[in-house]
């Protein structure tokens, strides 16, 4: 990496294919309408070249540094993320269960001079992904560890079919494993007034009618509604880590997650400050 300090944004994000910065110029009027289109017709909005070559390399180096700083967890668990109730009917897929198993790294593990946590605290991303979703304003979570996540899957990893209990999730994808590590998900598999269990039960059970495999091409934004559209990531293999940056927002300002959710994502319950550079945690740009 030759660039030493922040660069313009230019040089950072792809504002060419992706004018965040103004968005009521009529190229952000037709980007915004493309996004939205893909948005409700497939559940989900990826955007490739996102971020420029020069700031893809550095995430994969950031990447590369702060995956030692990763949580890994193995958690045994529903399609529901939520407690499992005896009392449900044999077959009911509230009761079907699967392994997840993969590392994060928390929000206040990344120094103050991330690239990935820049990207994240400018404002044009995230009043590009309130436009997109059509919402009044949309603000970054107030939790100092659940913010912003790199989620590290390494050789063995898996993370089970499941729909998310948040309406949308972003993510921007940095590297991908040698082989596995595919996202794969079936859109609108349920709705608010029909939750469709016959059908989950057949896709945890091994379906794959309806599946769609999404290729999470590295410097890919991903906008995805998985709350009615199930979805996992295919087991890792190789030595290659999948590497992907889980950029939260939210409706409400200063959401915060539960000490259950930090303990079973961080391994900790208590925050600390984050490291002012890269340089103070041993890691030096060249």
């Amino acid at each position: 990496m030759v660039t030493k300090s922040f660069p313009a944004w230019a040089e950072i994000i792809n504002l060419k294919d992706y004018p965040i910065e103004d968005l009521n110029t009529a190229q952000a009027q037709a980007l915004l309408a493309r996004c939205r289109h893909s948005l409700q017709q497939d559940g989900s909005c990826e955007m490739p070249g996102f971020v420029t070559p020069l700031a893809l390399e550095r995430l994969v180096q950031e990447g590369h540094w702060l995956e030692g700083s990763a949580f890994h967890n193995s958690l045994v668990g529903n399609a529901y993320l939520d407690e499992l109730d005896p009392s449900l009917p044999e077959g009911d897929p509230r009761r079907a269960v699967d392994v997840t198993s993969l590392g994060a790294v928390a929000y206040d593990e990344f120094p103050m001079d991330s690239w990935l946590r820049k990207i994240y605290e400018w404002d044009p991303v995230m009043r590009f992904i309130g436009a997109i979703l059509e919402l009044p304003e949309i603000f970054r979570y107030g939790d100092p560890m659940s913010g912003l996540n790199l989620a590290v899957m390494k050789d063995g990893d898996y993370l089970r079919w499941h729909f998310d209990q948040c309406d949308f999730v972003t993510s921007l994808a940095i590297q991908l494993s040698d082989t596995g590590g595919e996202f794969e998900f079936i859109p609108r598999l349920r709705s608010a007034d029909n939750p469709n269990y016959e059908k989950v039960s057949e896709v945890l059970a091994g379906s794959r009618e309806g599946v769609v495999t999404l290729a999470n091409t590295p410097g890919t934004l991903l906008l995805f509604q998985g709350h009615n559209s199930i979805h996992r990531v295919t087991k890792i293999k190789g030595m290659t880590p999948r590497l992907i940056a889980l950029l939260s927002y939210a409706e409400k300002a200063d959401l915060m997650g539960t000490e259950y959710l930090r303990r079973i994502r961080y391994g900790r319950v208590t925050s600390h400050q984050a490291p002012r550079s890269f340089a103070e945690v041993g890691h030096r740009a060249s």
